[in-house]
């Protein structure tokens, strides 16, 4: 693999006639919104991050050369400790890292990665096994619980680390070094004679072989990937069978079903989203991947159908997902609570992986809708504004016992956070032969390839705070293509233009993309209008949770209340139905924000003593209110939090 190019998609490269998302590192966020919250996550979190692995003792477990120290996270009841994915925390940051380093060089950052990987080359065993936990502690036991131990989700995220790493800066260790535990896992894993036919039950490898295969072109990446996918569900269960020879009875997995881990009958015939909610929307996303990578419409079609049943039956308003913190997933359909939603930041992130990667299958605006709505809201919400506190959970009410954390007991949303905001450019914008797809509106400048055309694309908005976006276009001559953008599912009113000549959107737009097919010359404008009224938002008859209740969104941006802008508990305020609600920016907020303002109602508890229950209803008094970005709660003075107000 010596002679492989810095930029070699060898024989993995795409069809041109399939969209490729932008290269982060040629989107630049020039100013609003985004580039804020990217700068911060460069400057800060990714910085930040490896402070925290080091003081927490997480880098101990690379010294390979000393006897292990105790654990820093003892076993679980379970037989689990978080110890045993801490590769994964490192695969994850070396990867945020790496997109931020693609564009903004950093000799330090650079370094610290380098150190990483000639520890993890070190330890690695002679046949290309690569896992920290059971190279020091437990070499005699590796590959006997897939089930539980997360041996290949940890070399998936060490592997997608090191693809970004020789993308960003050319160096070939650490992805020869991941080369070799992919050849381990080839020579272990399969249908073949001799090979074990298991998978891991926390997917994650299955993505990082696609990017693997799209840099190597090595058909056997791809091979693998598949097989993961479609050896899950064959019965009977492997995970039995691997129980039985661990000497278990697999009657007593502390889960009971193996829906947990969407390992409960082969994917194709999966009809509802089930189990833990980070390992469904990863497994998910590869199904995508392959789905475009081997023209398999099966795997389309079950995508399709999980994401109508997750979307329809199972998402919060925010995009965050997953109620229930027993399983870190789901549960029945329509259970979705507010004080105790799980919606893990991971799950979210995910979520915006499986989303981005359906929409460069089938342009259809029903996929960037929910990627943009958790890119502001449930995933956004998972790292404070100074890029260095976070949430694991995200709920929709708190009665002020929520805060944020430096770190966590299982810190595996930091990461994640930070390679999605660093690599953020790549969801703005894709490609393909004859098209540009706009799915999301930011302040930036991006480089595209349009089939062999060069087009630079300048993007001017306050996005999401305004609905008015322009963008320009440079090319060195005329040319013919489309440029297709996003008309947000949300908007209810919407205009467009080419150089002040005014669009049909009717007969121009399919699937929530207008597409705009003419030839193009140096200069040319394009003008859209995104009218952004504050809506009011119900929830199905069957979610009880939010039965009588109100939530407020304007654009992509769903509105939380908090106690330290109305001066009491938002659960005692009632919205009433007639209320106008104004937005107003608000320059002072946590860098700026929209906010909404009207009057509300409070339930006054004066005169009631000590009554807990009367015949007659609280008296109502008017007050004002405000509602901020639900992103942006938890950021300020601790107090309660509400998504969903009653309504009067």
């Amino acid at each position: 693999m010596s002679s492989l190019p810095r930029s070699a998609l060898a024989g993995g490269e795409r069809s041109s006639a399939r969209f490729v998302p932008a290269d982060p590192a040629k989107v630049a966020f020039t100013g609003g919104f985004w580039e804020s919250w990217t700068r911060t996550a460069r400057e800060v979190t990714v910085p930040t991050q490896y402070k925290r692995l080091q003081e927490e003792g997480f880098l101990e477990v690379l010294d390979f050369d000393k006897p292990p120290a105790p654990l820093v996270r003892p076993i679980q009841p379970s037989g689990l400790s978080m110890q045993h994915f801490f590769d994964s925390d490192f695969g994850k940051w070396i990867e945020a890292a790496s997109y931020a380093l693609k564009s903004h060089p950093d000799a330090e950052i650079e370094a610290k990665i380098d150190g990483i990987v000639e520890k993890l080359a070190s330890g690695q065993m002679a046949d290309g096994y690569l896992n920290s936990w059971f190279i020091r502690r437990e070499p005699e036991k590796r590959w006997t619980n897939l089930r539980d131990l997360h041996e290949m989700y940890s070399m998936g995220h060490l592997l997608e680390g090191a693809v970004a790493y020789f993308e960003a800066t050319g160096k070939r260790r650490f992805l020869d070094v991941m080369i070799r535990a992919v050849d381990h896992i080839i020579d272990t894993f399969g249908t073949e004679p001799g090979k074990l036919r298991g998978y891991d039950a926390h997917e994650e490898i299955e993505i990082a072989l696609v990017k693997l295969w799209r840099v190597t072109g090595d058909p056997r990446h791809l091979k693998l990937a598949a097989y993961f996918v479609d050896e899950r569900g064959r019965m009977p269960s492997y995970y039995d069978e691997e129980a039985r020879r661990r000497g278990e009875d697999p009657a007593a997995y502390v889960y009971q079903t193996y829906a947990y881990s969407q390992a409960h009958q082969p994917v194709r015939e999966q009809t509802r989203v089930e189990g833990h909610a980070v390992r469904a929307m990863y497994l998910f996303s590869a199904m995508a991947d392959l789905a475009c990578e081997t023209n398999d419409p099966t795997l389309k079609e079950a995508c399709d159908r999980l994401f109508d049943n997750l979307v329809g039956r199972q998402l919060y308003v925010t995009g965050g997902l997953g109620p229930s913190a027993s399983n870190e997933g789901f549960t029945r359909e329509f259970d979705l609570p507010n004080e105790t939603a799980y919606a893990e930041t991971c799950a979210a992130v995910a979520l915006g992986f499986w989303t981005h990667r359906m929409a460069q299958i089938d342009l259809d605006a029903r996929f960037t809708d929910r990627l943009e709505t958790l890119l502001y809201n449930g995933a956004l919400s998972g790292i404070s504004r100074d890029g260095e506190h976070y949430f694991y959970e995200n709920v929709l009410e708190s009665h002020g016992q929520h805060r944020r954390w430096t770190w966590h007991y299982c810190p595996c949303c930091p990461t994640n956070i930070a390679r999605l905001l660093t690599s953020l450019g790549q969801y703005v914008y894709t490609a393909k032969d004859d098209e540009l797809a706009v799915h999301l509106y930011a302040e930036s400048s991006a480089e595209l390839d349009v089939g062999a055309r060069f087009v630079r694309l300048r993007q001017e908005t306050r996005y999401p705070w305004d609905g008015d976006i322009r963008l320009r276009l440079t090319l060195a001559e005329a040319s013919r293509f489309a440029i297709s953008l996003r008309i947000p599912g949300w908007c209810r009113e919407a205009r467009l233009s080419v150089n002040g000549e005014a669009v049909d959107l009717a007969a121009a737009t399919a699937k929530g993309y207008a597409r705009i097919e003419r030839s193009w010359a140096n200069g040319d404008e394009i003008r859209l209008h995104l009218a952004m009224p504050v809506d009011r938002l119900y929830a199905h008859p069957a979610a009880g949770e939010d039965a009588g209740r109100v939530a407020l969104r304007r654009g992509p941006v769903v509105y939380c209340v908090e106690e330290t802008d109305v001066g009491t508990e938002p659960q005692r305020l009632r919205l009433s139905a007639g209320a106008p609600v104004e937005p107003r920016f608000d320059a002072d907020l946590l860098g700026g924000a929209v906010v909404l303002e009207g009057e509300a109602l409070e339930a006054a508890a004066s005169g009631w003593g000590l009554d807990l229950y009367r015949t007659s209803r609280p008296a109502l008094t008017p007050r004002p209110f405000r509602a901020i970005p639900y992103h942006l709660w938890a950021n300020r003075e601790p107090g309660a939090m509400q998504v969903w107000l009653l309504e009067a």
